[in-house]
């Protein structure tokens, strides 16, 4: 599915990372940890074609992963520590805005009760605590599948109850074939991962 070769990235004139390289087949799930400025983030970015690679390459099924940013936008989704959510929304359109962004056809209301949001749908995102706001962030999801997940720190400000719904979100997306690359500093309910130390 994504193979990473001897990628590199550069931030101004400092070297981030470089020589990176690793594979993530249908169903595997591979952990990016490392110190704080290791480059676990920009690493993210630059997998979702955010950023451009210094050197080396990035493929999906043996081909250029980036030689069609659209495409490549299609087949993942990005979570970054900034929850990109309109606080004048409520949850339900919040997910259904989602949808009609992505081409999905999910449930919106399947997608909060997967994170345990279904009694909050109608509130809007301004009544949300830090933990409710990841949440729904994370019910996007749900909402529209994608083989690729690629998430920086998914656990931020969860409590161990929406720790282990996260839990049951990523075990339904790894059966049913798709790739889980996630940054961390603290243990994800990812069992059999790979870890990938910057």
């Amino acid at each position: 599915m994504l193979e990473a070769r001897e990628l590199a990235c550069l931030r101004g004139e400092r070297a981030v990372f470089a020589g990176v390289s690793f594979r993530v087949p249908p169903g595997a799930a591979l952990l990016l940890t490392g110190a704080n400025g290791a480059g676990k983030s920009s690493l993210l970015r630059l997998l979702a074609g955010l950023l451009r690679p210094a050197a080396g390459a990035l493929l999906w099924e043996g081909e250029d992963a980036l030689g069609d940013r659209v495409e490549h936008a299609r087949r993942l989704r990005y979570l970054s520590p900034q929850d990109a959510l309109k606080p004048a929304l409520t949850a339900r359109e919040t997910l259904a805005f989602a949808a009609r962004l992505h081409g999905a056809a999910g449930d919106a209301g399947a997608a909060l009760a997967a994170l345990g949001l279904l009694p909050l749908a109608e509130l809007p995102v301004r009544l949300f605590s830090t933990g409710q706001r990841r949440r729904l962030a994370l019910a996007r999801l749900a909402l529209a599948p994608a083989p690729l997940w690629l998430l920086d720190e998914p656990t931020l400000g969860l409590d161990t109850a929406a720790v282990s719904r996260l839990g049951g979100l990523l075990a339904r997306h790894r059966e049913g074939g798709g790739a889980v690359v996630a940054a961390t500093h603290l243990p994800l309910p990812l069992p059999g991962a790979a870890e990938f130390r910057l």
